[in-house]
């Protein structure tokens, strides 16, 4: 599954749904929680339903509300039997949540004749104090986990802190602490890392230098807010040519077998052969997307 740019869509907007369908984002994300208003909720169901029952050529996936809640439960009985490809889960205090979401998608797909376990979830794993401290219990990844993105507004809120940026507009060390802590919980889960929104809607430089040090630091994708994003993240995932064309000059030394290497005067070992292929990997993955 490839998943370099994934964007919210509020569900409750016919015209933002209905733009979405033009965008190339790898996946989209209707969401039922924060970008909508409580009283809209029971709307957005509907359109995120009707939206769902639709040929798309974007994976679809739903955030619903926080495992527990009132509007959860509804989000449940209203999209889950369509069979989105995965679910982003608010909010969660612990892998328990999603434990506790498994056992609910497994109760409907039993009833509606589903095959189980095909719904995946993405957790945004760092909202609050609790769920950054269970950070390391991802290392026995429950059940449906697809990958592991983090959240810094929810966190800065329930910390009480006046702002989660530094005069730069860069995040403070708490968030550059807990993003860190994310990207290496999806990994030891081993599953795909998702980099966090981009806010600034007209910083695109912003952004590309953002995406740009996600992939460098092992994301493999970033949440987007609007459409415009969508492209500038899909780039800075994309292997270039320069790279396709060095990670083939990498393997190709390694051919005979051997463990150690060398390639213009540098030594190569194994991590230096698992990197290039991986970038041929995701080449041939987009070839084929």
């Amino acid at each position: 599954m490839i998943l370099r740019s994934l964007l919210f869509v509020p569900a409750d907007s016919e015209k933002k749904l209905a733009k979405a369908r033009a965008v190339p984002a790898d996946a989209l994300i209707l969401d039922l929680e924060d970008s909508v208003a409580p009283a809209n909720r029971a709307k957005a169901r509907v359109l995120a339903r009707e939206f769902l029952s639709e040929k798309h050529s974007q994976s679809l996936w739903v955030r619903v509300n926080p495992v527990g809640s009132a509007d959860y439960k509804l989000d449940l009985a209203e999209i889950a039997a369509t069979a989105p490809a995965g679910l982003v889960v608010p909010k969660p205090d612990s892998p328990d949540a999603l434990r506790a979401l498994d056992r609910d998608l497994t109760e409907i797909e039993i009833a509606h004749g589903l095959p189980r376990g095909d719904i995946k979830l993405i957790p945004v794993a760092t909202e609050t104090p609790r769920a950054v401290l269970s950070l390391m219990d991802y290392r026995d990844p429950p059940p449906r986990l697809a990958a592991l993105t983090w959240g810094a507004e929810d966190l800065s809120a329930a910390l009480g802190a006046a702002t989660n940026r530094e005069a730069d507009g860069e995040f403070a060390f708490t968030y550059e602490l807990v993003r860190s802590l994310a990207l290496i919980a999806a990994k030891a889960a081993g599953v795909a890392a998702i980099e966090t929104v981009h806010a600034d809607l007209r910083d695109a430089k912003g952004l590309e230098r953002v995406a740009k040090t996600a992939r460098r630091d092992g994301f493999s994708g970033m949440l987007a807010i609007h459409p415009d994003q969508v492209e500038i993240i899909n780039a800075a995932f994309t292997p270039s040519p320069e790279e396709l064309a060095e990670a083939a000059r990498i393997v190709a030394a390694f051919t005979g077998g051997a463990g150690v290497t060398s390639l213009d005067g540098n030594m190569l070992d194994a991590p230096h052969l698992k990197r290039a292929q991986n970038i041929l990997a995701l080449a041939e993955a987009l070839r084929r997307k």
